[in-house]
């Protein structure tokens, strides 16, 4: 048991001393020797010798807190929760603060079905705690207790915390995904109950029948949401991001119409002005492309979009180097832009800077192959949307 003899002494407070006002001086010399030999086996990592010498020393000192403590840890990590209920509990209320402590205190009550007293010691003990992987089970156990009791928001209020100090945490991660998707649910059905025919409604339903493919049916849901309030905040621009998946050059122009839509509802929506802009790339309009992408830089110069599709724009104008320069600046604001990363190795390549071509090419290549990965993963969950066409019937 060497792992779990590591883990345990991570809990262990110093080992047990007591001065001689502690106890009377008849008993001291066993107290001493208890203490000793207790140290002796903690520092051996022997807990199956050192609880009985801590059972001894708490038996003939009760107001030893590091003891009591001590053996609340160790009783807990050899699985005899309801023995180390009551030491773990001594040492809380001689000394308050003891935070892993009060933890496994939680931990052993949940064991034992004392439910209330578990959620109380947890949530006293959660905010102070510092190792990552006992806060990840201590924070993941009260996601249980929250969830069990569909207090969703103190559930998210926890996993938040995680998040944040723990982002790359698999188990955080999933528990994140589940909450997230109950507090979805949840939200959704009340909204139904609140206002199920109201345009915030519909723009639901609209996000929900783009999640299982069925694209039709939510610019239909779309549209119905507009009938009802048509300067509903995003809405325009979000039927236009679904129309621009359209191959349908009726479909494309009616995006265009929605982007221009959400722009006037809201002047400072750069990013409809950069999907305009897109557009207008297609098109082959390079003057009203280049104009575009320079007013949504303007407005918002860390978008990393607008900029790389000006640095585009410039290229074509045969204008390399304000190109370079914003390519440069796409790279800094979103590292993983894999195509800012190619078309700097092409600059670098051809001003003979070969070595930071090789950079910017092998950044290329691996983000490439990140994407590869990743559209591998998710191709058995994904719900390949249907194609729009224009004037299609209402789904639903």
């Amino acid at each position: 048991m060497p792992a779990k003899s590591i883990l345990l002494t991570l809990f262990l407070l110093p080992p047990p001393v007591l001065s001689v006002c502690q106890a009377p001086p008849s008993n001291q010399d066993q107290i001493n020797l208890h203490s000793r030999m207790a140290q002796q086996y903690l520092q051996e990592r022997r807990p199956d010798l050192a609880i009985p010498e801590l059972q001894k020393l708490v038996a003939l000192n009760p107001d030893n807190v590091d003891a009591r403590a001590n053996l609340g840890v160790l009783l807990f990590f050899r699985g005899d929760y309801e023995g180390a209920i009551p030491q773990l509990r001594a040492a809380l209320t001689q000394q308050p603060g003891l935070s892993k402590n009060q933890a496994l205190l939680g931990l052993a009550e949940e064991h034992t079905f004392d439910l209330v007293d578990a959620r109380k010691d947890l949530e006293a003990s959660f905010p102070a705690l510092q190792d990552g992987k006992f806060k990840i089970e201590v924070g993941l156990e009260l996601v249980g207790f929250y969830t069990g009791a569909s207090d969703l928001d103190q559930a998210a209020g926890v996993i938040a915390q995680l998040t944040k100090v723990y982002p790359d945490d698999e188990k955080v991660l999933y528990a994140a995904y589940r909450v997230y998707g109950d507090l979805s649910g949840a939200s959704m059905l009340r909204l139904s109950l609140v206002a199920p025919d109201s345009a915030h409604m519909h723009q639901l339903l609209a996000h929900e029948e783009i999640r299982e493919g069925n694209t039709n049916a939510a610019v239909a849901q779309f549209h119905k949401a507009i009938a009802i309030d048509s300067h509903l905040p995003g809405l325009h621009f979000e039927l236009a991001e679904l129309l621009n998946t359209s191959q349908d050059p009726a479909v494309m122009k009616e995006a265009e119409k929605e982007y221009r839509a959400a722009l006037a509802i809201n002047p400072e929506d750069e990013v409809a002005l950069s999907r305009l802009a897109d557009i207008a790339v297609q098109r082959g309009d390079v003057e009203q492309a280049y104009q575009k992408y320079t007013q949504a830089v303007a407005m918002r110069p860390a978008d990393s979009d607008a900029k790389l599709g000006l640095a585009r724009v410039l290229i074509g104008m045969n204008q390399p180097n304000k190109a370079q320069t914003l390519l440069e600046q796409t790279v800094q604001l979103d590292p993983t832009n894999a195509t800012a990363h190619y078309r700097l190795a092409s600059f670098y390549r051809q001003k003979g800077r070969m070595d930071d071509a090789k950079r910017e090419l092998d950044l290329y290549t691996g983000l490439r192959a990140e994407k590869d990965k990743l559209r591998a993963v998710y191709k058995d969950l994904l719900i390949p949307p249907a194609e729009i066409k224009a004037g299609a019937p209402d789904e639903k």
